[in-house]
């Protein structure tokens, strides 16, 4: 029997907004099944350059949009665009900036380097989707992130908006996925995070904020998390594992919300705890 009725899935990757690979797919795939579950579900995505507005007929939501979020203490104005999935009746909120998210490119430019604003790109998506569920007055009971991209929910959600009545008390949820890079984020990273009040008791492990580490925070800040790939690194593995929290291997594509209902009843029932 679950003992949840609400999910916001946040995703970097959601077909067919983007090309399809395992992360887009179940992006897609589960929002829908957990709907046919009888859940109400809000689902968030970045809107990347890349993204076809007119072929997915994308419009501005102008009563959620308008606001600024400040990041790095630079104001960002936030722009709220949603589409439908048809012809499941899903919607899909879009958080878009021109600064942030104009590029005709999700994480990487034409010469194949990261770019170096990605965690403030992160950090904007992040805050830019609790923003807008406290602007619909939608209050989720299971938040789940996938990818690293959305690694920093688990984070807000555990400290910035720990006190909000509609956030304080959901449980989140990280699946990890085989999607690594070399690079590392700006060393600052953890500076910016102090304009909002966040103090990372971890700090040490941001010190060099590399893909492991950026999912390593994710997973200490979350109440349970999902290995999407099978192929995750043995250091994440052995980290993850070392937390004592509630974890799910890798799906089939078949049937995915009858493994993950139960899954997030579990991570529901759990008491909250972040790891020492």
């Amino acid at each position: 029997m679950s003992n949840y009725e609400r999910v916001l899935y946040v995703s970097h990757e959601i077909n067919p907004y983007l090309p399809e690979n395992y992360m887009s797919y179940i992006g897609r795939q589960l929002p829908q099944e957990a709907q046919d579950f009888g859940k109400e579900i809000r689902l968030f995505m970045p809107r990347f350059g890349c993204v076809n507005e007119r072929r997915h007929q994308l419009h501005e939501v102008i009563r959620l949009s308008g606001m600024n979020l400040i990041v790095d203490d630079t104001d960002h104005p936030l722009i709220i665009k949603v589409a439908s999935i048809q012809p499941t009746r899903m919607q899909v909120y879009f958080i878009d900036n021109e600064e942030y998210f104009k590029r005709k490119a999700t994480f990487f430019d034409e010469e194949d380097n990261f770019f170096e604003d990605n965690d403030e790109r992160s950090i904007f998506f992040c805050r830019g989707v609790f923003e807008t569920v406290k602007k619909l007055g939608w209050m989720p009971e299971i938040i789940h992130c996938h990818g690293w991209f959305s690694a920093l929910m688990a984070v807000y959600q555990k400290t910035f908006y720990a006190d909000d009545p509609l956030f304080g008390d959901a449980k989140v949820v990280f699946s990890i996925y085989d999607e690594s890079f070399e690079e590392t984020m700006d060393p600052r990273f953890i500076e910016k995070l102090k304009y909002d009040g966040i103090e990372l008791e971890d700090a040490e492990l941001m010190a060099n904020p590399s893909y492991d580490s950026w999912v390593k925070l994710a997973a200490k800040y979350s109440d349970g998390i999902v290995f999407g790939s099978e192929y995750v690194s043995d250091e994440i593995k052995t980290y993850v594992n070392s937390l004592g929290k509630p974890v799910l291997d890798a799906q089939p594509e078949e049937k995915l919300m009858s493994v993950f209902d139960d899954f997030y009843s579990q991570v529901a029932a759990e008491s909250t705890v972040v790891a020492e």
